[in-house]
């Protein structure tokens, strides 16, 4: 049985007293008609105190930042910084069932929660500086006054490990336009890309495999927060035809320009871009140092953008935040 965000009831422990004597020290509502009021921070959640770097938590929240396996099997992730923090917050914090997506915080010691956060919280928990770096992973920890440990948003889906059946129209409500990612493994590349698709309002992504994890600590970064803003699902190819042919989509390839092999590659003029205005399209992106897969390069229409320069291509984030500017849909 799960213990309290996922852990198992031995690394669980810890927590769970923490929470209890939260309960048990809670100091009694006060009456409408009383004159004092507790601070906000401490009406809406608990605090309480974590000193040493083996406490089980600690460990928990350091396999979170590390771990992608784990992070999957507990449907959490980390996020370090209160910068970031607040930008998923800007998003949505909420789901649809109205629950807080921010388990827990973990605030240093020397300060207090931020106003912003006491009601975004089901707890709080203060750690010494070194607790903090463990788990932050950043040497110098005076910069890094938060954590905090989230759920996954219910609009991430993994295809290939969580057994769930393709359903077109649940995972992408609104599919004019779907970004596919093929093998992109670089974090800072794959973040940047989600957050051009959801800032040029594309209704999803799709993650082929070879991809990085999206909630890894830099794509998450990188992403500002992106991931928890448009559905990011993880599946194959399988999907990717599945999903064109119950929505009809137009099915194209960024490639750089004259480089097709066998395969014509066309110029993403305006003449291309006025005729696919009316049609929901689905753009494949391959990863900068492989580039597209054969399978890509086969099943789709080869795109390129013009460069009058004498480079032979763009990063695939430039390149990407650039097709998605001119192909998003006119359609709001």
């Amino acid at each position: 049985m799960r213990g309290l965000l996922g852990l198992s009831p031995p690394q669980s422990t810890t927590f769970l007293s923490i929470r209890r004597r939260q309960q048990q020290q809670q100091p009694p509502r006060p009456s409408s008609g009383s004159p004092t009021s507790l601070p906000p921070k401490e009406k809406e959640v608990g605090v309480d105190h974590i000193s040493s770097v083996s406490n089980p938590f600690v460990k928990h929240c350091v396999r979170l930042r590390c771990s992608s396996s784990h992070r999957r099997s507990h449907r959490s992730l980390l996020l370090v910084g209160t910068t970031p923090i607040r930008e998923v917050r800007d998003y949505g914090n909420l789901e649809a069932d109205g629950a807080s997506l921010i388990d827990c915080l973990l605030v240093r010691e020397e300060n207090q929660v931020p106003a912003e956060f006491a009601s975004s919280a089901t707890c709080v928990i203060h750690v010494s500086p070194l607790v903090m770096e463990k788990i932050s992973g950043v040497e110098t920890s005076d910069s890094t006054e938060m954590v905090a440990v989230m759920r996954m948003p219910s609009t991430f889906v993994d295809l290939n490990n969580d057994g769930c059946i393709l359903d077109c129209e649940r995972l992408f409500p609104s599919p004019r336009r779907i970004l596919v990612l093929d093998a992109i493994q670089d974090p800072g590349n794959l973040g940047t890309l989600l957050r051009s698709a959801a800032a040029f309002n594309w209704d999803g992504v799709l993650l082929l495999p070879g991809c990085c994890d999206p909630f890894n600590d830099k794509a998450i970064r990188a992403s500002r927060g992106a991931a928890f803003r448009l559905p990011v699902v993880m599946g194959t190819w399988d999907h990717v035809e599945a999903l064109v042919g119950e929505f009809k989509m137009k099915l194209l390839a960024g490639h750089p320009e004259g480089d097709g092999g066998q395969e014509p590659v066309s110029a993403l003029c305006d003449s291309l871009i006025s005729s696919l205005t009316d049609l929901p399209i689905c753009l494949v992106l391959g990863s900068e140092g492989r580039g597209l897969s054969d399978k890509s390069k086969t099943s789709c229409e080869l795109v390129s953008l013009h460069m009058s320069g004498k480079f032979e291509s763009l990063n695939v984030s430039v390149a990407g935040g650039i097709f998605m500017f001119m192909l998003q849909s006119r359609k709001y």
